[in-house]
């Protein structure tokens, strides 16, 4: 009634097989979700950012200004670093319209696509 080695070995030779073939394309999924999901993030703070800009003249000083004054419920946090305190802001060309003009993400290296996180 028991099983026996072969039996054993064949069992888990087919289960690390199909390991080895779905574990780096479930990593895949997740790296390209992180990335879309900044892609969005980045897009709606940026048409928060104009938004506010229409509305005041000037673009904000801080990013927690724009959650002071209901623009965003919460700083959305990088999903790639995993903090809502490393975006990086980017100033106007002239420093009387404000403090934040744009935003890039503060996590370092390459998206799949080749194209730096910190130029998005």
């Amino acid at each position: 009634m028991g099983f026996t080695l072969v039996e054993l070995l064949v069992v888990l030779s087919i289960i690390s097989l199909l390991l080895t073939i779905g574990v780096p394309r479930y990593f895949h999924s997740v790296d390209l979700s992180r990335e879309q999901v900044l892609r969005a993030d980045l897009a709606a703070m940026r048409h928060v950012l104009d938004k506010y800009y229409e509305d005041h003249g000037v673009y904000p000083e801080t990013l927690a200004e724009l959650v002071s004054m209901h623009y965003l419920r919460a700083i959305p946090v990088d999903p790639l670093t995993g903090k809502a305190d490393s975006w990086v802001a980017v100033p106007p060309d002239t420093p009387e319209k404000g403090g934040v003009a744009d935003l890039h993400s503060g996590a370092e290296g390459k998206a799949l696509d080749g194209s730096i996180y910190g130029d998005w």
